[in-house]
């Protein structure tokens, strides 16, 4: 018995690359110009206070100057230079939202995660105290907290805010881990008679990196906002140089309607840029976590598949419709004559 195919060449994909395969977290353009950016801040941050050109609190007769040689971004209406206490006040800044994101992040997974992995009457408690926290208003708890202290200072603010945005991770790492509780690899370290806690961390923990990385960014990006705020309206120690301190005395000295610009724009486009470097890596964390975000080299070049017809290699370069799949055919006996039945089938 004899079997005719027909032989067609199949363009193949190639092999995935190196880079296809790599850590796909790195690889965004989004978090690589986020953690550029957040980099640059870090430095200043920890040598701020060696490259300030001056004191920050010196004074001098060179009053509400605009930007010059001696001064890159001018001076206030008592002389000080812009550029000192905007590098000396970046330190502050990141203490406060680092501080209260590891703290709070901290809380969260410790609460959130034992919640929903030990459930019944702890998941109980603990969804109860996660509810009590989550209605608690962080900015009017300090204006209390700092009306009964006398030194409002950069830990007991980064405390506090910890304190009250911890609540709002902790319910979603509580959802997650419910989802991961049942599933085939916990059961199967349960029934190798792995401990409780021995579970969490190695079986549970791992599956929710991603997200108590994208929720400690989160908090960070609150903390921050919330110490400039705080330092805006005057309730944090008006003493200590941060971004907000320079809005504090930019507005009360009625920077603004003196035309002054230098004086508030630099500290505004600060955490205008902070800001935007940790939403970067925030998005950069979505898609490294959400396939459905990530875009795929080479997408526009992706062949569809028409149903009913096989790919061929195409040769010189002729532009003919595709010949339609057959079936291989089986031969019995002699070979027929067209339009004569019965002589074969299909194999």
């Amino acid at each position: 018995m004899a079997v005719t195919t027909t032989t067609d060449t199949v363009v193949a994909d190639p092999a995935p690359t190196a880079t296809r395969t790599g850590f796909r977290f790195l690889r965004g353009g989004k978090t690589r110009a986020g953690l550029l950016i957040l980099a640059f801040f870090v430095v200043l941050a920890v040598a701020g206070p060696w490259l300030a050109p001056y004191d920050p609190d010196a004074m001098s007769d060179q009053l509400l100057r605009p930007p010059s040689a001696g001064h890159w971004l001018g001076t206030t209406q008592t002389g000080q230079d812009v550029l000192s206490q905007i590098l000396v006040g970046t330190r502050g800044v990141l203490v406060v939202g680092f501080l209260a994101g590891v703290l709070a992040t901290a809380l969260s997974v410790l609460i959130g995660v034992s919640a929903g992995f030990l459930g019944g009457a702890a998941d109980e408690v603990l969804s109860m105290l996660s509810n009590i926290f989550l209605v608690i208003p962080g900015l009017p708890l300090i204006i209390i907290i700092a009306s009964f202290v006398e030194d409002t200072g950069d830990l007991l603010i980064a405390s506090v805010i910890a304190l009250t945005s911890w609540a709002w991770g902790a319910r979603v790492l509580r959802a997650q881990t419910l989802s991961l509780r049942r599933r085939d690899y916990v059961e199967a370290a349960r029934a190798t008679g792995e401990s409780t806690w021995r579970i969490i961390l190695f079986e549970v923990m791992p599956n929710l990196t991603a997200v108590i990385a994208s929720g400690f960014v989160g908090t960070v990006i609150f903390a921050i906002l919330s110490e400039i705020t705080l330092a805006f309206i005057g309730v944090a120690d008006i003493s200590h140089w941060n971004w907000g301190t320079v809005l504090f005395w930019a507005q009360s000295n009625q920077a603004l309607a003196q035309g002054a610009w230098w004086w508030f724009v630099p500290a505004g486009l600060c955490i205008a840029l902070l800001g935007t470097a940790l939403s970067l890596i925030n998005f950069g964390i979505d898609e490294f976590v959400n396939p459905r975000l990530r875009t795929a080299p080479g997408a526009s070049r992706t062949v569809r598949m028409r149903v009913g017809f096989t790919p061929v290699a195409r040769t010189g370069g002729q532009d003919r419709p595709e010949p339609p799949a057959f079936t291989p055919v089986a031969r019995t006996g002699a070979p027929t004559a067209p339009g004569e039945p019965g002589k074969e089938h299909q194999a």
